[in-house]
């Protein structure tokens, strides 16, 4: 009987995979002599040929407990990991072997009918293409000679698995299919890439970029192994299930390791590996299990029992087409736009990136690349191509820095496919080809010929330009002519499919008054039309600026903006663009609009010539450049004084040496000129004309007039600065966003800061205050908490008899009524409010005019002032009669059964799913503190600081500072009076925790607990919880921005990571409403779910229906917080650590809305 294929396989059972070599060699206790002697040990490889009997038992160890294939062990058998012990030579030798013996093996135990499959294993290696570790070309060298060893020695399937970097991966695939054909002999491909416990691959890739980029090169199989045990796979087994064409394949290790007595230890079972393989099957469809690092043939034995006889269920994926850089992916078909193609970046169109490029500024293109980013661009166009220079070189520079530090993908455009490929070879994402035509046919060796090779071989997208061998097609029937066959071409001769092909139906420009070109416009959006509607699933661009050129640029910037508007409605679905040149058409006057129209369509105004009457329209329109202020008359003084204001730093250094060379004293330059400066910042802030963020620009500058200043200045013995101040966030709180905007403030305005930190104790704060004979206290804190440890720390203060000190008290649950009345009839010193640092300062400055002028004013921060709030009667209050249960909350919803009992982490979620849910408000105005300027509607304001948002979220990507990561879980629970319980299980027989929440003293008289089914009613209810962060690297990042004077960075990133954290929590929210099953009850839109358009409710600990922050503790033990690094306890002040990390419980009672309860 004609043996089964691999593939064949696939299609009618789940295949079971063997478990880990590395484990079975590590078990034996084996020596150097048994892998050749001791400069080979280690190199498990070599014992195919030095104990090929320990290569048979370990295969026949797996296929005696059931498994349908086995892999080789030639994990590391390829020339450049066989370098590091001396015998890259053997890597042929070693492949031959190695398949030979599994082959042998597997063959053995075909008897009863049922093929083995042998997987030819194929590593990572060392070395990181993306990295820059390895050139490609080596690397795929290196591949190809192991791969002819597999196929000489009998493998069913190539498995390329382990891998850390999507180019590593391309290299293989390439070798893959060179030494299929060397040999003449096809097998299938499975790829299998490693997502760290940061859910990420080793370089920042997500799931979804890895999945795009690998599609587009036909793997035959796709999928997840090593790194981590199956319980943090889920959420990227969940993404391939949902979106992968291709089969998938599911290798975990056996749980996390540990170290133990000297040895790696796995500590997942055989059991719990068999539940989560019949989870996989069952559930998600995956059809291909095994086991990877720590699996044991009892581990594969129990899989086996578990899976053999199961279905996978049914997937209905759906893959979109979709580009990606090495980090995330960028979906061609954008809603409610199209792809932004940035031009800026392509030396015909640019003279500044051509400069930069000539001048081997890298840095400088580098910018350049990721400014467009900022400015829209979801794709960047990179052109090198220059008379006389060798391009392949210059792509080679742009694309090696380009290739990981730009985070949207690329499009390699030039006339030579070298310099592509050059380009190609840097690029771990799925990138477009610019482009192909059949300007010199469809020969082989034809420039269509190389770019379609290239295409299939690189897994990239084509631009397809509508030229024939007769020339640039003008008309419709030519263009559709020439789009048909560039169709069948690709997808008859190279595989490709027309989802791949990006055709530019091209156009002359339509304003040179030439009668021949007028139509031009007009054919060409026809042909968008056409090519959406006859060759389905391509993609349509347009190089836009071709359509106006030779124009002035007021005229051509409105003309554009217009002609894409037309293109897009008939189906255009990208373009290559200046992004921050495109105008909304709401932003275009009617008549421009309407004369442009006319122009686009061959129309007459009037009859006249819709062209003349466009350039009559634009007659006086220039495009100035703004007028730089003349300053050639300023005194000096006045030059220093306003460089503060702006926060001008170019240029600085040179004036400050000008000061000092004309006698003025470092000290006076600081003190009489550039505070003055800063007295203007804060007096601009104060009147609302100033900004946070620019302000922080200025105490830069500051900072930075300050540090050159230093050297010059004479040593003076005792205080130089206007004086001293001690800061800290007080004991219990971790928020320290505020406190340190004090900091920066006071210290450049001639303040000495002493900047203790977070949750300092009053000990700690008094005995630095005495240590640096401090002339005021400041604390801060967040929480109403921490306004008790104010007072507390305010009478400890009178105790010890250091009432003379001044305190400033800040945070945002202080109030001025409380701080100038409550806790100035506690203090007997002076005490006052800091609304924010400019009100700090100038308090400072008063307490210190006092001191300094000797001015006795007794009153001064001492007399009580404020509201005179009526006080809450308690008596009346406890006489309420409280109702057990809030009569308004229904008792006979449904109740929904959630999807799993117990908790789960998830890792590796998108950093642009997320961003999904930023509010725009609350980031914009609370975090960054930036307000609407001149008149702005609140969308304007919005569009003027997205491209702020773009830039923050793609840095993020390119450094990896924002790793997102959830606990979650479902548990059965009941209400007990104002208490929620939560059981073990759904027995609901052992109490695992409880939840004490506050009833409202007054109508309706709500507590959380009335959400749930009481235990009185005997009815099931369940309650859902989560922990979400954004790790702990982006806290790390905001203090080294901080301590190095970045002001402003350091609010941006910082406000980043609060809302991103929120942001995450909505997300999450929203996942928990989809698997519990009520989703579809959202209201209609983003802003909606912000107002809780929603059914249930998300409450927060620390929050006025849930104040008691301890049970942040209380949730993190039940969802095992501890697994993410989260902590919190009593240090902590319950918050939790990592600071951007949030936590709640999720309600599905339809009434759960928030509310207050006092």
């Amino acid at each position: 009987m004609k043996r089964q294929t691999y593939l064949q396989a696939v299609n009618e059972r789940v295949i079971v995979f063997d478990g880990a070599f590395g484990t079975f060699v590590q078990d034996l206790d084996l020596g150097p002599d048994d892998f050749g002697g001791a400069a080979l040990e280690g190199c498990n490889e070599m014992l195919c040929l030095t104990r090929p009997d320990v290569i048979r038992s370990m295969h026949d160890a797996f296929l005696k407990v059931g498994v349908d294939a086995i892999e080789t062990a030639s994990f590391g058998s390829f020339s450049t990991v066989l370098t590091e012990y001396a015998i890259p030579e053997k890597s042929y030798e070693l492949n031959v072997a190695a398949a030979s013996l599994a082959r042998e093996m597997a063959s053995s135990y075909e008897s009863d009918g049922r093929s083995r499959f042998v997987a030819g294993s194929m590593g990572p290696g060392t070395k990181l293409p993306s990295l820059g570790h390895i050139g490609f070309a080596e690397l795929r060298d290196s591949y190809v000679e192991q791969a002819r060893g597999l196929l000489d020695g009998g493998s069913d399937l190539f498995l390329i698995e382990t891998c850390m970097d999507l180019l590593q991966i391309k290299a293989a695939m390439q070798a893959c299919r060179q030494a299929m054909k060397i040999v003449g002999r096809e097998i299938p491909i499975q790829v299998q890439v490693t997502m760290e416990t940061t859910g990420r691959m080793l370089v920042g890739t997500e799931i979804g970029a890895a999945l795009v980029a690998l599609e587009a090169m036909r793997p035959d199989v796709i999928g997840i192994n090593c790194a981590t045990g199956p319980a943090e796979m889920q959420e990227h087994l969940r993404h391939l299930s949902q979106h992968s064409p291709s089969p998938i394949s599911v290798l975990p290790n056996a749980g996390l390791p540990s170290v133990l007595n000297g040895r790696t230890h796995y500590d997942l079972t055989p059991a719990e590996l068999a539940s989560y393989h019949k989870h996989h099957v069952e559930d998600l469809g995956i059809g291909i299990v095994g086991g990877c690092c720590g699996t044991t043939p009892e581990h594969l034995r129990q899989v086996v029992e578990a899976v053999r006889n199961l279905t996978p269920a049914p997937r209905n994926y759906n893959f979109e087409p979709a580009l990606t850089s090495l980090y995330s992916s960028v979906p061609i078909v954008q809603d409610n736009s199209f792809l932004i193609i940035g031009e800026r970046t392509n030396t015909n169109g640019s003279r500044a990136f051509r400069d930069l490029m000539l001048a081997s500024d890298w840095d400088g293109c580098t910018k350049m690349g990721a400014e467009q980013i900022r400015e829209g661009a979801h794709v960047i166009d990179v052109c090198v191509d220059y008379v006389g220079r060798d391009g392949t070189v210059d792509m080679d520079s742009i694309a090696s820095r380009f290739g990981s530090q730009v985070s949207v993908p690329l499009v390699f455009d030039s006339t030579e496919p070298q310099v592509m490929e050059a380009g190609l070879v840097h690029s771990g994402g799925r990138g477009v080809l610019n482009s192909a035509n059949l300007e010199d046919g469809e020969a082989p060796g034809s420039r269509l010929d190389r770019v379609f090779t290239l295409a299939r071989d690189y897994g990239c997208a084509v631009i397809c330009l509508l030229i024939d061998e007769r020339g640039q097609a003008r008309d419709v029937e030519w263009k559709m002519e020439v789009a048909h066959r560039l169709n069948k071409i690709a997808t008859e001769r190279y595989g490709l499919r027309s989802s791949d092909l990006i055709f530019d139906a091209l156009t002359f420009p339509i304003g040179t008054g030439d009668k021949d070109l007028r139509r031009d416009g007009l054919a060409t959006m026809e042909a968008i039309r056409r090519i959406k509607e006859e060759i389905p699933g391509a993609f349509t661009t347009l190089g836009l600026s071709n359509v106006s050129f030779g124009l002035k640029p007021a005229l051509r910037q409105v003309l554009n903006s217009v002609f894409l508007a037309e293109c897009t409605a008939v189906g255009l679905d990208s373009a290559i663009v200046h992004a921050s040149k495109i105008l909304p058409l709401s932003r275009i006057p009617e008549e421009q609009k309407e004369v442009c129209r006319a122009l686009i369509y061959d129309e007459e105004i009037e009859g006249e010539n819709a062209l003349n009457v466009l350039l009559r329209l634009f007659e006086d329109v220039k495009s100035v450049d703004a007028v730089k202020e003349d300053r050639s008359d300023w005194t000096l003084e006045r030059v220093l004084k306003q460089r503060i204001i702006d926060a001008e730093r170019d240029g600085l250094t040179d004036d400050l040496n000008t000061a000092m060379a004309q006698g003025i004293p470092p000290l006076d330059i600081i003190n009489n000129i550039l505070l003055e400066g800063m007295k203007v910042v804060g007096e601009l802030f104060g009147s609302g004309q100033m900004q946070l963020p620019f302000v922080l620009q200025s105490a830069e500058t500051m900072k930075t007039a300050v540090a050159h200043l230093e050297p010059f200045m004479e040593k003076v013995d005792g205080q130089t600065s206007k004086g001293r101040l001690v800061l800290a966030t007080v004991k219990g709180d971790v928020h320290d966003i505020g406190k340190n905007l004090v900091d920066i403030i006071c210290t450049n305005n001639g303040y000495e800061v002493v900047n203790m930190g977070i949750k300092v104790s009053i000990a700690d704060m008094i005995a630095k205050v005495q240590e640096v004979n401090a002339d005021a206290l400041g604390m801060s804190g967040l929480l109403v908490k921490s306004t008790l440890i104010m007072r507390e720390n305010l009478q400890e203060l009178n105790a010890v008899g250091l009432s003379e000190i001044p305190v400033i008290l800040g945070g945002a649950a202080l109030t001025r009524t409380y701080v100038e009345k409550d806790l100035r009839e506690v203090y007997d010193g002076r005490v006052f409010y800091g609304r924010d640092a400019f009100e700090g300062l100038y308090t400072l400055d008063k307490i210190m005019a006092i001191k300094r002028d000797g001015v006795v004013d007794p009153d001064f921060g001492r007399i009580p002032s404020g509201r005179v709030l009526p006080d809450r009667n308690k008596a009346e209050r406890e006489e309420v009669e409280l109702p057990h249960r809030s009569p308004d909350v229904a008792t006979d919803n449904p109740v929904f059964t959630p999807p799993f009992l117990g908790s789960k982490v998830v890792k590796g979620l998108a950093i642009d799913d997320i961003a999904a849910y930023i509010n725009e408000t609350a980031i914009f105005r609370n975090q960054w503190q930036f307000r609407p300027e001149n008149g702005e509607t609140d969308e304007q304001f919005k569009d003027r600081l997205r491209p702020l948002l773009r830039e923050q979220l793609s840095n993020a990507k390119t450094s990896g500072v924002l790793l997102p990561q959830v606990v979650y879980g479902y548990f059965p629970v009941n209400a007990d009076g104002t208490d929620l319980v939560v059981y073990t299980d759904d027995t609901r027989t052992t109490e695992q925790c409880r939840f004490h929440y506050p009833r409202q003293r007054e109508e309706p008289f709500l507590c959380i607990a009335d959400f749930f089914r009481s235990v009185e009613s005997g009815e099931k209810d369940y309650a859902a919880f989560h922990i979400v962060t954004m790790g702990n690297a982006v806290s790390e990042m905001a203090a080294e921005l901080f301590e190095q004077n970045k002001y402003q960075d350091y609010l941006i990133l910082h406000g980043l990571g609060v809302e991103m954290a929120e942001a995450l929590a909505e997300y999450w929210h929203h996942r928990i409403r989809s698997e519990w099953g009520f989703v579809e009850e959202d209201g209609p839109s983003l802003h909606g779910l912000f107002r809780q358009q929603y059914r249930g409710g998300r409450y927060s600990w620390g929050y006025p229906a849930c104040p008691e922050l301890e049970d942040n503790a209380t949730v993190a033990a039940l969802l095992e917080a501890g697994r993410l690094g989260i902590e919190v306890s009593e240090e902590t002040g319950w918050q939790y650590q990592p600071e951007q990390t949030t936590s709640a419980i999720i309600c599905h009672h339809p009434r759960a809305k928030y509310f207050v309860a006092r």
